[in-house]
């Protein structure tokens, strides 16, 4: 068998396993998830999350903003599990 042959032989096997594989893929049904995505319920009325929409808003000036830093240190504690600081400790000036 020569060098030729062979490829062609690679190359029609190669076609076949690609067309083999798009065509059980494409017959596929879709399954639906047994049960839906778990998500954090979050009150209408949060507070902190207004305070973040306010701070977002300012855009530049919510870097020098106290409520501002109060907000993001209030949301740091609360994503890493930690009880807020008191507000006294933040204040570091």
């Amino acid at each position: 068998m020569d060098r030729r042959m062979l490829a062609r032989l690679s190359a029609i096997v190669f076609v076949a396993i690609a067309i083999t594989a798009t065509a059980i893929e494409m017959t596929r049904k879709d399954e639906a998830p047994a049960s839906p995505p778990a998500r954090a319920v979050r009150p209408a009325d949060d507070p902190l999350r207004e305070g973040q929409l306010r701070c977002q808003e300012l855009g530049q000036k919510a870097a020098i903003d106290a409520e501002c830093q109060r907000v993001w240190a209030e949301s740091r504690a609360r994503f890493l599990g930690r009880a807020p600081a008191s507000p006294s400790s933040h204040d570091r000036r």
